[in-house]
């Protein structure tokens, strides 16, 4: 099969990616913020009511909110999952289909959730909207055929994530900081979604959704007294509860600096954690040092991170931190994706930035730029009905005194250098820090070994595992020609490949950003033409055409011809099977066994593309190309699924490009020696 070009899809969505990461302009003075303060009273079944009165719109919103404790699931993770989806499809006076229907007929925004709810309207329609929100939340109709549908989705999900580096790393990181019998490090899986049933997620909801730890907070056009009246009608019945109160043992960081690897052999880039635990309360006097101190060595586009690993060395789209707060214990975390040839450079570099808060202090410019920032940033939100209501919320759940926000902006102003050094050295323990490594092993150990930091090895679900055996020797008389011919023979023997002519695919993809799916068509001519088109509804992204003059690409446009290497390149691939010419070659040979997608596979080299054939099948899986583009080598891969059989002869319904984004190309037509046309390579 041939490979499938991706350099004008790379190019569209790079500029997608970076445009969101462009430095936003540094804010001037920041005014005086005035929050206003809620009026409260509170129901006989313990639910906290806050109402802020705001009449400059015609708007009003509502906000219920469960502060309950964190819980496990243990072996039926996944029932609080379950119970968000379920909330909200229809209760036990209406039917979701009505349910909705009247939502979108006042233009209103619901949403429901197991630890609360939220919805927004107009004011003149906000008594309905209110009557709407009490009924789904409190008279939910949890139907077995909506848990089917639900719990499907789920199970699809989570076999979509699958093979996603990043999903893995983030469940990895967790698991491995926080412990799996801890609220924060359990995950869902197939095997804790297939034990959980209706009447768990009943049981669910009657045991934590209760009034006890229950906020509603109302902000807009509304007025005190009608309101207070309103909630107690609504609300006034729902039985006092409270939810079960379980405690867990704070998870500890490691007692040396280490890294933690996950070997994915389809990864083409390497998903990059520096975590620790962090216990910080907004009510600690730490509290805005510390988050300041994180936006300086990663919360910001001008950081310490970002400048060295995007600015500076170019190696990703963006790398960031975050720490966390509130009243459980939460975590610090410096993260992310780099190409795995610089795996190891990035990793150097990632402590030597946490190395360097902690060791120098940042200077007076840094640090003042970087407070305007973060004030700008907090002004700009304050006016937000959804702002205003998470203040209150964070007053009453947080116990912060009640001008936490009028000080603001004055505490922040009050952060000095040496904050920055204190926090930094107490909250970034870089000697206790687990760097977790979600990456190709078979590219990427060697050099983490050089860092001549402890690796130890976990597998995708965060188990110890042995270093993992990336690559193997192929058996005596295995040779290049023998895989390739054992491919042409698995995929209907020489016969029925030489007979194809013409071979039209047609599919759907999706990439970042976009608002739906993109369509993709691919023909080709064995006699060396092709043409390759992505198009997002009637308008055309990006095209690529390989005809008896030459090549071209063209994007929303504009078009270029190919000359030399890219020329050259395009004219190869312009075949249906490049195997046949490939089979010819006497320079090739087989470079290794890797696994691939947890199969083993013959790699075979040449230049700068390794092909892989699956060991048992013989059928390709995959296909690498090194790039390079403006002095900075890139890695495409290629991944082949899903072969079915057409006129004979076995073609991949499902191709997956990974080149730092995946596009995941689900084919549904293809024609062999029809569908093609001279007019389709002009």
């Amino acid at each position: 099969m041939k490979k499938i070009h991706t350099v004008l899809i790379l190019l569209f969505l790079t500029g997608i990616m970076q445009a969101q990461d462009r430095p936003q302009p540094k804010p001037g003075t920041s005014p005086v913020v005035n929050i206003k303060k809620p009026q409260t009273f509170v129901l006989a079944n313990g639910m906290k009511v806050l109402v802020v009165e705001n009449h400059k719109l015609p708007r009003v919103s509502f906000n219920l909110s469960l502060d309950n404790a964190p819980f496990t699931e243990g072996n039926k993770k996944g029932v609080d999952e379950l119970t968000s989806s379920l909330i909200g499809n229809g209760t036990k006076k209406t039917t979701k289909q009505a349910f909705n229907e009247e939502i979108d007929f006042y233009g209103a925004n619901i949403n429901f959730t197991s630890s609360g709810a939220y919805a927004s309207s107009l004011s003149k329609y906000s008594g309905r909207v209110l009557e709407l929100l009490a009924e789904g939340a409190l008279q939910p109709n949890f139907t077995q055929t909506e848990f089917d549908k639900e719990k499907a989705k789920l199970s699809e999900g989570l076999k979509a994530e699958e093979k996603s580096v990043p999903a893995i790393a983030n469940r990895v990181v967790d698991v491995l900081v926080f412990g799996k019998n801890h609220p924060a490090g359990e995950y869902i899986s197939e095997e804790t979604l297939k034990n959980v049933t209706l009447a768990d997620v009943q049981a669910n909801y009657a045991t934590y959704f209760v009034p006890e730890n229950a906020y509603l907070v109302i902000i807009g056009d509304v007025k005190f007294k009608e309101t207070k009246a309103a909630v107690e009608k609504l609300f006034g019945g729902w039985k006092k509860q409270a939810a079960p109160k379980t405690t867990y043992p704070n998870p500890t960081d490691v007692s040396k600096l280490q890294i933690d690897f996950v070997d994915v052999p389809n990864a083409v880039q390497s998903e990059i954690s520096l975590v620790n635990t962090v216990n910080l309360k907004m009510s600690d006097p730490d509290f805005f040092a510390a988050v300041i101190a994180n936006q300086i060595l990663g919360g910001d586009f001008n950081s310490y991170l970002n400048m060295n690993l995007r600015e500076q060395h170019a190696w990703t789209y963006g790398a960031s931190s975050s720490i966390g707060t509130g009243k459980y214990t939460t975590k610090f975390k410096a993260s992310s994706a780099v190409r795995n040839a610089v795996t190891d450079s990035a990793v150097a570099e990632f402590v030597k930035e946490i190395k360097r808060i902690r060791t120098e202090k940042v200077s007076e410019d840094v640090l003042k730029n970087v407070k305007a920032g973060y004030i700008g940033r907090f002004v700009m939100q304050v006016e937000k009905p959804q702002t205003v209501a998470r203040y209150a919320l964070n007053i009453e759940t947080e116990k912060l005194p009640a001008d936490f926000y009028e000080k603001y902006i004055q505490t922040i102003n009050n952060v000095t250098a040496d904050d920055i050094y204190r926090v930094a050295n107490k909250y970034f323990p870089v000697d206790n820090m687990r760097i977790v490594i979600v990456g190709k092993g078979s590219e990427v150990i060697s050099g983490l070994e050089k860092l001549q930091i402890p690796i130890f090895y976990f597998d995708k679900y965060g188990n110890p595992v042995e270093k993992p055996v990336t690559k193997k020797e192929a058996p005596a008389g295995i040779t290049a020609k023998t895989v390739f011919d054992n491919y042409i023979k698995a995929i209907g023997g020489e016969k029925a490949v030489l007979a194809v002519k013409t071979l039209a695919m047609t599919g759907t993809t999706t990439i970042p950003q976009a608002p739906s799916p993109l369509s993709f068509t691919s023909k080709l001519d064995s006699n060396g033409k092709m043409m390759v088109s992505l198009n997002m509804g009637s308008m055309p992204l990006m095209k690529q055409v390989v005809n008896e003059k030459g090549a071209y690409v063209e994007q929303q446009g504009q078009r270029k011809n190919l000359e030399g290497d890219d020329l050259a390149e395009m004219k190869a691939s312009a075949t249906p099977f490049e195997e046949l010419r490939l089979s010819k070659r006497t320079d090739l040979k087989v470079d290794a066994i890797e696994p691939i997608n947890g199969h083993d596979a013959y790699s075979i080299k040449d230049g700068k593309t390794v092909y892989y054939y699956d060991v048992q099948s013989g059928l390709k899986v995959a296909k690498l190309k090194v790039k390079e583009q403006s002095g900075q080598s890139t890695t495409q891969t290629t991944y082949f699924n899903d072969y079915k059989e057409v006129k004979g002869v076995k073609v991949p319904f499902n191709i997956i490009q990974n080149a730092g984004f995946e596009l995941d190309i689900k084919m549904s037509d293809i024609k062999i020696n029809e569908g093609v046309s001279a007019a389709d390579f002009l």
